[in-house]
C-alpha cells in the first residue's frame, strides 16, 4: 500500500549483556525502538482485513502462547460483566477459546473478530473488553490480555549462540513485528501498521511509550540499559538508519 514503507530497510542494532543474567545477551533494534510508531486503534487504523477497519488487528483472534497464558486470561475474563463485554453470553456459554488446525489454542472468533472485541455502538465502549477492564482496575493491560496482544507489535526471539571460548549465551532479540513476521499470510494482510507512515507520529519514541511492555519482556535492569542506548542514539546529530515510516526531520 502507498502508506507503507518498503521492507528490508537498514536497521541499527545494539547488543549488551543482561545486567540480571550473565548467560543472556540482549540484541535490540534501535531503529524500531526509537521510532515514532503509535497504535491507531479507533483513530485511523485500517485493519488487517479489508472492510473491517474497526477490528484493528483483532480479526483473527489471539493465539495463546501456552496453557499459563490461557489460564491467566480466563481468570480475568471471569471479572467481565455483560455491561463491559459485548459477547459475554457467548463467551460464558460456549467458551472464549477455540482450537487451531495446528493443535494450538486461540480466542474464539465471533462475527468476524475476537470474542473479546467490543464493536462500535456497544454501550460499554469499543475495543478489547480485557484491556478496558484492566484500565478500570488500575492495572496494566498486559496483565489481563493474551501475550500476543500486549506484545504486538514488538517481537521477541530467542537464539543460543556458541562462543569461540566454548561458552553459550542466550541472545534475546527485541525488534519490530513487521508484516513478513506473520509468515506467508502476512503479505495478504490488508494493512499493517508498523511500516505505515500514518502510524508514526507519536510525540515520544516507542521505548518510552511501551515502557511497561518492554520491562515485562526484558526486566527492569536491561530496560534501563536500553533507555541509555536509545537516548544516546537520539542525541546524535544524524542517527544512522532511521525508520523509513517516521516523519522526515
Amino acid at each position: 500500500m502507498d502508506d507503507e514503507a518498503a521492507p528490508d530497510f537498514p536497521r541499527a542494532w545494539i547488543e549488551f549483556a543482561d545486567p540480571a543474567d550473565a548467560e543472556q545477551v540482549f540484541r535490540c533494534d534501535l531503529t524500531w525502538l526509537t521510532s515514532r510508531w503509535n497504535c491507531l486503534f479507533t483513530g485511523g487504523c485500517q485493519g488487517i482485513v479489508a472492510g473491517r477497519a474497526s477490528d484493528g488487528c483483532c480479526s483473527l483472534g489471539a493465539h495463546f502462547s501456552d496453557e499459563d497464558d490461557e489460564k491467566r486470561v480466563a481468570e480475568h475474563a471471569a471479572r467481565l460483566t455483560p455491561e463491559a463485554w459485548q459477547f459475554h453470553r457467548t463467551g460464558t456459554r460456549d467458551g472464549f477459546t477455540a482450537s487451531t488446525p495446528g493443535g494450538g489454542r486461540r480466542t474464539r472468533v465471533v462475527q468476524g473478530a475476537c470474542v473479546f472485541l467490543n464493536r462500535p455502538g456497544f454501550e460499554g465502549g469499543v475495543g478489547c473488553a480485557l484491556h478496558a477492564q484492566a484500565v478500570r482496575d488500575g492495572r496494566e493491560p498486559l496483565e489481563y490480555k493474551p501475550d500476543v496482544c500486549w506484545q504486538l507489535p514488538i517481537r521477541r526471539t530467542f537464539d543460543w549462540r556458541d562462543r569461540p571460548d566454548g561458552t553459550r549465551v542466550l541472545v534475546v532479540s527485541i525488534t519490530e513485528y513487521e508484516r513478513g513476521t506473520w509468515g506467508s499470510g502476512g503479505h495478504d494482510l490488508h494493512w499493517w501498521c508498523t511500516s505505515a507512515r500514518s502510524a508514526h507520529h507519536a510525540a515520544d519514541p516507542l521505548y518510552v511509550t511501551y515502557r511497561p511492555e518492554l520491562v515485562e519482556l526484558m526486566g527492569e535492569p536491561a530496560y534501563k540499559v536500553l533507555v541509555d542506548m536509545c537516548e544516546n542514539r537520539l542525541a546524535a546529530p544524524l542517527p544512522l538508519a532511521p525508520h523509513p515510516a517516521d516523519p522526515a526531520t
